[in-house]
């Protein structure tokens, strides 16, 4: 079997209508496949205003707003014409990216058809009720999670960090790795624009932390709040640069009422905004890859993050950046003290996240994907599935 005999229908809650990690890297593994010649049909909830044009044909599902972050939207159903064109495709495999309810329901109808599925895990949904006062859940999350992915073939996480925590969760019994690429063309040192930073306010001399990625609470925003907070108190000269957009910018803002928030950025000027920063700061254990942490050491920035999955497989600590006990607020401080004083401990620490990223390539990484595409097919068609009673 080669990629090119591969037909991959594609299960997203959000493959083009909001831009995040998640739904650019389906976007860049159906361009992938689409180039070496294989068949790839994406079935999400769609939207009047996307974010970006779709990679490959799209198929719209049914979906309603989820209460209180309503820019997202939950399948909820597969509608029998829907169920027809899957029919028509004739998939050999079906993807799922999402444990929504479509999700559940791709999943029972590859079972049904006895066709191989495999679920892409790109979020820590069982961190989320943390942040909205509702901790309490995170078991009943856990056992809906492990129900979804142990009826999987096979699942896949974006990093070794992520896919061990899998595996001691006893979400499956296969746990493969499909990491995530760098566009070096849009990250890289060279994009460092000291004049943009100059017409935000920001003189030369001044370090800046940065923040990228959506406004909301479960990235860490009260942590990082209070981190820059006793850096202030310490008197340590810095400035705040804050881009994205989301629900929580206002709470943001108030919080941090000296920070620059630059708004929502893309492509080149995303690159010239991470490149301008000095160092990120990245306090969110909810990421399972991290891909703003790869986007900053590719433009050479040194890496304060907490110590979780994604980014203590991207970071090494006290070479690259920082790892910092979660929530360890004066920990946070003091690494993002050291490297507001120190120029060259940021120039080194810069350099050597920079070269690591070298070895993230979006073509290599799908390519890898696609061969465990045909593996799993192989073992499927061979009867080799694990038996859900023996999923330890």
């Amino acid at each position: 079997m080669d990629v090119s005999d591969l037909r991959v229908a594609i299960f997203s809650g959000n493959y083009n209508y909001v831009r995040d990690g998640a739904n650019q890297a389906l976007n860049r593994l159906a361009d992938y496949l689409l180039r070496q010649g294989a068949a790839v049909r994406v079935y999400s909830p769609t939207s009047k205003t996307p974010a970006f044009e779709p990679k490959g044909d799209l198929v719209s599902l049914p979906a309603i707003p989820i209460p209180g972050r309503p820019e997202y939207k939950i399948g909820t159903m597969i509608p029998p014409s829907v169920k027809r064109d899957i029919a028509d495709f004739q998939p050999n495999i079906i993807h799922v990216s999402s444990p929504d309810v479509t999700g559940h329901r791709a999943v029972s109808l590859a079972r049904r058809w006895d066709l191989p599925v495999i679920a892409s895990v790109h979020t820590r949904f069982e961190t989320y009720p943390r942040y909205y006062g509702m901790a309490f859940l995170e078991p009943a999350v856990l056992a809906t999670l492990r129900r979804f992915y142990r009826r999987c073939d096979a699942i896949f996480a974006p990093s070794d960090s992520m896919a061990q925590l899998l595996r001691e969760q006893r979400m499956n019994y296969d746990v493969g790795i499909w990491t995530r690429g760098i566009d070096r063309d849009i990250f890289q040192p060279g994009r460092r624009d000291l004049a943009w930073r100059r017409s935000l306010g920001i003189k030369d001399d001044e370090p800046v932390v940065g923040f990228t990625g959506r406004l909301v609470m479960e990235k860490g925003l009260d942590v990082f709040s209070d981190a820059v907070d006793r850096l202030t108190k310490r008197g340590v000269k810095h400035r705040v640069l804050i881009v994205g957009k989301g629900p929580a910018r206002d709470w943001f803002e108030k919080r941090l009422p000296d920070a620059v928030f630059a708004g929502y950025q893309c492509g080149e000027d995303l690159g010239r905004a991470v490149a301008s920063m000095d160092m990120l700061f990245n306090p969110s254990v909810t990421e399972t890859f991290g891909n703003v942490t790869l986007e900053a050491m590719a433009a050479g920035l040194p890496v304060v993050a907490a110590i979780a999955t994604g980014s203590e497989s991207l970071v090494t600590d006290g070479v690259t950046g920082r790892l910092v006990r979660p929530g360890a607020i004066d920990l946070f401080c003091e690494a993002l003290a050291h490297y507001c004083t120190d120029a060259e401990a940021r120039r080194a620490a810069g350099e050597a996240g920079f070269r690591a990223s070298q070895r993230y390539g979006w073509d290599a990484v799908n390519h890898e994907l696609a061969e465990a595409y045909m593996r799993v097919i192989r073992q499927h068609n061979e009867g080799g599935r694990q038996p859900r009673s023996q999923v330890p």
